[in-house]
């Protein structure tokens, strides 16, 4: 399996475009030691040649440039993207479905919940209707049962309904249902080598656990360090739980979770730009290296 990190932050990317925060300042002026991110998304494949992404950031343009076998250039429009799975309808992880139009239609998986969201809320399906039949909606069940995706065989994809919070549009946004989030538990049938992947996940439950046990990857909500972040640097009022992420500190926090999981490889993703694990020289940077935790960059490649 061959896993590409298109982008690595959360909303807004590193620096965030209107954020003067010590970090997406620093990285501004070249004070602070750490790499520009663009908004999370990564893409998979069973033979580098065909993909799927799940999520497709704002950002998508830039990403598909710094990866070029994502435009493989066969014919005269060609794209080796086979298909789009969401893991849920923030604004953040399927705004890139409307910088794709011209390549329409596309193959989309998601819950029945994540299509309702993108027809009443945001109405992308609606919206890219009127390119050469838009969306192409594929239900993604919360039954447990593998689902496969056929130009990447090989692979098998399970949804694993999450404990998060759905994007303000939603009706469910402050009470959130299963369906408005999801991980992949995605394993390769050849190998035998499997990935989870949850870049929005605000508890984890014993369930949760269960799949992560099962994983040879882990890679995992890195949004805040604090669960008071926003508050604390002064650009924002939420928690990170009331947003629907699980901090990494403090009691219960994602770096307790890990440390049930000594084999895994660990890797965060989704990381908001105050996050200090952007830092390079931070001392919660050294603090994940010594626990062998790995922080998601744009361009990171993971072959399993």
């Amino acid at each position: 399996m061959h896993i590409r990190v298109l982008g690595s932050a959360a909303g807004g990317g590193f620096p965030q475009w209107n954020c003067n925060c010590r970090q997406c300042a620093g990285v501004r002026n070249g004070s602070l030691r750490a790499q520009r991110r663009t908004q999370s998304s990564i893409a998979l494949s069973d033979d580098g040649v065909d993909w799927v992404l799940c999520n497709a950031s704002p950002d998508i343009r830039a990403q598909l440039e710094s990866f070029a076998p994502l435009q493989p250039a066969r014919r005269l429009r060609d794209s080796a993207i086979a298909g789009v799975v969401l893991m849920d309808s923030q604004i953040d992880h399927c705004t890139g479905l409307l910088s794709l139009r011209e390549g329409c239609p596309h193959n989309v998986w998601c819950t029945e919940r994540v299509h309702q969201d993108l027809n009443t809320g945001f109405p992308l399906f609606t919206m890219l209707s009127h390119w050469n039949g838009g969306l192409q909606w594929q239900p993604v069940r919360l039954n447990r049962e593998p689902f496969r995706i056929a130009a990447c065989y090989h692979l098998r994809f399970c949804a694993i309904p999450l404990i998060s919070n759905a994007p303000p549009y939603s009706p469910n946004r402050g009470n959130p249902q299963p369906g408005d989030n999801i991980g992949l538990f995605i394993e390769d049938q050849r190998s035998g080598a499997s990935l989870f992947y949850a870049p929005g996940l605000g508890q984890v439950d014993e369930e949760v656990l269960g799949w992560m046990q099962r994983a040879d990857c882990l890679l995992l909500d890195g949004t805040l360090w604090r669960d008071d972040e926003m508050r604390l640097c002064e650009v924002g009022h939420s928690l990170g739980s009331e947003m629907g992420h699980l901090a990494q500190s403090g009691p219960g926090g994602m770096l307790e979770v890990l440390e049930a999981f000594p084999r895994q490889r660990k890797v965060l993703i989704h990381i908001n730009n105050t996050n200090p694990i952007l830092d390079e020289d931070s001392a919660e940077r050294a603090l994940l290296a010594r626990r062998g935790i790995e922080v998601a960059y744009d361009g990171m490649d993971i072959v399993l």
